[in-house]
């Protein structure tokens, strides 16, 4: 049985999760949201309104170069210059038409940016995660202020709205549409276009202020990215629909239109990128002036910018900016927690700029009263340390109201809004600091653990279980008193450590002696350490580690990964180069070389972040602005994944344990399996390049979801199925033989007795691969069959090494004829090292990257949500992208048992058996140890460069995958051994246990 180092395992997972929880709750911390709500029964928090309704039309993804008029050189033929009107109307009505480009906060997904956008108020670094489950907004907002104020409300397009606001919309006039099925292009802004027009039209329709928000260019870019011809498609449609909203419009209606947040060069979002945070907004008076025609406004009040590639600087502002302002301008108080400043251009409405004056300085005495009130509660010391330089801000503003330089009292007020803007952008990256220490003290101590207990297993043979027993034993028993010590320490800290609850620090006390614990009883003893011990050490290991200091280092790991990769198999390559025989000579260097040459393969599948700009070229798409496949690709796609599965058998063949199961899985049900995969794939290409014609469209949606249902589905129950009934790879024949005295003698043959172990689960792991394998782009399917030929070859080369120690232990016995006795050759004391895992664990991060993946958010691979489904499908849509993202994460550790199953014979039993289960837990156990020193690295790092310029955008990240990929590590390794190892392990046994030589 592997309970017993199963439960080690576990234990392991749990000190992660401990040490990550608190770890991130002192990193990652969420603002207060104040409910206080700006009101006044006498009108002094409010003007006279400009306009009695307005149209506020939201293009998801709208980035400005889509309707600047100086786009970057060369402009696109896509996506520039093809909505026309505002640029058009800004040049002929300059005073009722104004352009701007504004930036949006990160991270840059439509949920955060739509509470920015209504309540003026800030993200912070985690509340992207709810964008996938948005719940509503309870601070006060230009919505709430209008249903306050009595105003009706038409709403139509992304349910988003629906779900932060609910119960905000008129019933009648509200058409909500799922806004997550990137694959459907035209239905939302479809419907927005027939329940739009019609209300324009109809002058009696009782609403104030219609709402609508159109997401096909969004999805356009998501899909086919913004240099595509669907996308030029769809932006004349948006300039159609907006000429016909303007002849519509009233002279008493102000048209808003904006983008929520822009798209990076392959039309994706979510991060701090140029192209992501650069939004457009158009807003436009058809009767009134926005401005008054002799207005000179004072150049340091119009900020602007040159757009990425443009030559001309343009008018820019801060998104929140639109919510005071929107809100003024309709005659409503600004929103509580508001922290933008209004837009000169809209409320200068006299030569002098009186209304300007009146709407700034409302703004300044609501940006004041936030800040008072919110340093009045209970996260109000969060202020402190910028508390003294606003005050002297609020100051020059009092300064200025008894001033007559108008300008001065412009400068003042304008001043104090941004400096409470700049103050609150840091102020919620604030850290706790002791939470944050409590978080790395458990990871330090986990990390020490674990490795101590991998060394401390490595001089444990037939005993190895009992010691784990007892192991388990100490560290269940310690649970109380770490908890006793945890309430000691809350008690005696609390009132000094700000943050500290009691569940934090019985979580810490808990796991922090339990770590102790296990470090006592797996101390090595110090009489054996030597200087020769130092040529051990996981060099590799220590330099990815390192690579963290450095935000260079850390955008480049994908590089980084390669070369560690690569001089990884260096220790086995200096093995191979002094083997005693040819053959062992040959073997080693060999599949060290298909390791190699297939790990740099992999390398040539690239994606790059915006900070690898201009250096990195985008491979695993056609181009950095085009996601589909590139041509080499698609052409290669259909044959690799019918020959995976002839190359694994082949490496099976080997030791002839190509039989039994191996052979249905690897001649028929992975092969159709992974050809399903690839067709899907092929098909999505076809049909959103539209090759086919769009009236292919909805034949090819249903002819794809079907080959990747059965896909999927036929691995799973028919795969996993036989594999459990029938795990082992053998063929049994038996003979009988008569003797030389008429005696009859049965002679039993086991083909495939030398992998008896290592086969059965090379089926179960590639029966993952093939779950995998659909869910991932064409592209990542090249990768993945890279990687499984990579990772047998990296178990032929180390079971070579092996034979290779096995000869020179028997030279150095000083008895050479044993060598004629094969058993000689694998002596059970040779332990498992850790330098023939640092391939493995390697190659796991080096597939993520190579997968088309980054430790950056818009690199997520939205599309792989709708393998299963049309739509959105919950919880099946997220699973499949949490599958595409950190599924070749999880297939790699699930190799890592690999090394202490292949190629070991099943025969004595139970000492066999009772090895292959200790190498398992060992091979799970470095596998894991590599990766929590990664994530004791990037935390330690993160910590330390906190204040750095580049930590919500390099190293916060980085943590936070760090993070992620243990966790998901640790579940492949609990999985690989408790299931897998188990199931194997428990058939080997029964069936060679009567197999014992005499």
């Amino acid at each position: 049985m592997t309970s017993k180092g199963l439960s080690l395992l576990v234990w392991v997972l749990v000190l992660h999760l401990a040490g990550i929880y608190l770890y991130t709750r002192g990193f990652l911390l969420t603002r207060l949201a104040l409910s206080d709500v700006t009101a006044c029964d006498d009108g002094s928090c409010r003007l006279p309104h400009t306009h009695k309704r307005a149209v506020v039309l939201v293009i998801d993804a709208l980035r400005f170069d889509f309707l600047s008029p100086y786009p970057p050189d060369p402009p696109s033929p896509y996506h520039h210059n093809v909505i026309s009107l505002p640029r058009k109307l800004s040049a002929s009505r300059p005073t009722h038409s104004f352009l701007f480009e504004m930036f949006s906060d990160p991270p840059t997904t439509t949920l955060q940016r739509l509470k920015g956008i209504t309540t003026g108020s800030l993200p912070t670094f985690i509340d992207m995660g709810s964008n996938f489950g948005g719940s509503s907004i309870n601070e006060d907002s230009f919505i709430g202020q209008l249903r306050r104020a009595g105003k009706k409300i038409a709403f139509m397009g992304d349910d988003t709205w629906t779900t932060v606001f609910p119960q905000s919309f008129e019933t009648n006039m509200t058409f909500p549409y799922d806004s997550f099925n990137v694959e459907d292009l035209h239905t939302v802004d479809e419907g927005v276009i027939e329940h739009l027009l019609p209300l324009l039209q109809d002058k009696q329709a009782p609403w104030d202020v219609l709402i609508g928000h159109f997401l096909g260019v969004d999805h356009v870019g998501h899909r086919l990215g913004p240099d595509h011809p669907t996308m030029r498609a769809k932006q004349q449609q948006m300039d159609d629909v907006l000429r016909r909203v303007v002849d519509h419009l009233d002279d008493d209606t102000l048209l808003v239109v904006l983008g929520d947040h822009g798209m990076d060069r392959k039309g994706d979002h979510g991060g701090d990128g140029d192209h992501e945070t650069s939004a457009a907004l158009w807003v436009y008076s058809k009767g009134p002036q926005l401005l008054h025609p002799k207005a000179a406004i004072p150049s340091h009040l119009l900020t602007t910018r040159i757009f990425p590639g443009a030559t001309v600087a343009t008018r820019h502002i801060q998104q929140i900016d639109l919510a005071p302002t929107l809100s003024l301008m309709l005659g409503l108080p600004i929103p509580f927690n508001n922290l933008g400043t209004v837009i000169p251009e809209l409320l200068w409405h006299d030569k002098a700029g009186k209304d300007y004056t009146r709407a700034l300085t409302l703004n300044a005495q609501q940006v004041r009263r936030y800040l008072q009130t919110y340093r009045d509660s209970a996260s109000g010391g969060e202020l402190d340390g910028a508390w003294g330089e606003l005050e002297r801000a609020w100051a020059a503003v009092s300064l200025g109201a008894n001033a007559r330089d108008q300008d001065a009292q412009w400068r003042a007020m304008t001043a104090y809004t941004r400096q409470a803007l700049a103050a609150c952008r840091l102020l919620w990256a604030q850290f706790d600091v002791s939470l944050m220490s409590l978080g790395l003290v458990l990871l330090g101590t986990g990390t020490l653990a674990s490795a101590l207990v991998y060394v401390k297993l490595g001089g444990l043979h037939e005993g190895w279980e009992n010691w784990t027993a007892d192991v388990r034993r100490w560290c269940l028993s310690s649970l109380s008193g770490g908890a006793m010590l945890g309430f000691v320490g809350y008690i005696a800290a609390s009132r000094y450590v700000k943050g500290l609850g009691l569940f934090d620090a019985l979580l810490f006390g808990m796991a922090f002696t339990s770590s102790l614990v296990v470090v006592t009883s797996s101390r090595p003893s110090l009489a054996t350490a030597s200087f020769r011990s130092l040529r051990s050490l996981p060099l590799p290991l220590i330099l990815h580690a390192l690579a963290f200091a450095s935000n260079s280092f850390t955008v480049w790991e994908d590089h980084v990964v390669t070369y560690l990769l690569i001089t990884s198999v260096v220790p086995s390559v200096l093995v191979g180069f002094s083997a005693p025989t040819s053959r062992l000579r040959y073997r080693i260097l060999g599949f060290s070389a298909m390791f190699a040459v297939c790990a740099r393969l992999m390398a040539l599948s690239t994606v790059c972040r915006e900070e690898q700009q201009p250096y990195c070229h985008v491979s695993f798409f056609a181009s950095s602005s085009l996601p589909s496949p590139p041509l080499p690709v698609l052409a290669l796609s259909v044959p690799v994944a019918l020959t995976l599965p002839w190359i694994l058998r082949r490496f099976l063949k080997i030791s002839q344990s190509d039989k039994g199961t191996a052979a249905i899985v690897f001649s028929w049900i992975l092969p159709g399996t992974l050809l399903l995969g690839s067709v899907f794939w092929v098909l999505e290409h076809v049909d959103s390049s539209e090759t086919l014609g769009p009236e292919w469209s909805s034949t090819l949606r249903f002819v794809r979801t079907l080959c990747a249902r059965v896909a999927m589905g036929g691995v799973v129950v028919l795969g996993l199925a036989l594999w459990w009934l029938v795990p082992l790879c053998l063929k049994i024949s038996t003979e009988t033989k008569s003797g030389a005295q008429g005696n009859s003698k049965r002679e039993v043959t086991v083909l495939g007795f030398a992998n008896a172990y290592g086969a059965p689960y090379l089926v179960f792991w590639s029966l993952f691969l093939g779950v995998l394998y659909p869910s991932t782009q064409l592209t990542g399917q090249v990768v993945l069959a890279l990687a499984a030929v990579a990772v047998v070859a990296h178990l032929e080369v180390v079971d070579s090494v092996r034979d290779v120690r096995g000869l020179e232990a028997v030279f150095a016995s000083g008895n050479p004829s044993a060598i004629l006795e094969p058993a000689s050759l694998r002596a059970p004391a040779l332990p498992l090292r850790f330098s023939e895992i640092t391939p493995l664990a390697l190659l796991a991060v080096h597939t993520f990257f190579a997968t088309g993946h980054q430790a950056a958010i818009p690199s997520i691979q939205w599309k792989a949500a709708f393998v299963l489904t049309p739509t959105l499908t919950y919880p099946l849509s997220p699973l499949l992208v949490i599958l595409n993202t950190f599924g070749p994460l999880f297939l790699l550790a699930l190799a890592a048992p690999l090394l202490a199953l292949w190629n070991v014979a099943p025969l004595p039993q139970p000492a066999a058996d009772v090895k292959v289960r200790l190498d398992a837990v060992r091979a799970g156990l470095g596998v894991m140890v590599y990766h929590a020193t990664l994530l004791l690295s990037s935390a330690v790092c993160s910590a330390w460069l906190r204040r750095h310029l580049m930590v919500w955008k390099i190293f916060a990240p980085r943590f936070m995958l760090s993070a992620i990929t243990v966790v998901v590590v640790d579940l492949a390794v609990l999985f690989g051994v408790g299931v897998g190892v188990g199931r194997v392990s428990e058939r080997v046994s029964k069936l060679f246990a009567a197999m014992n030589p005499k």
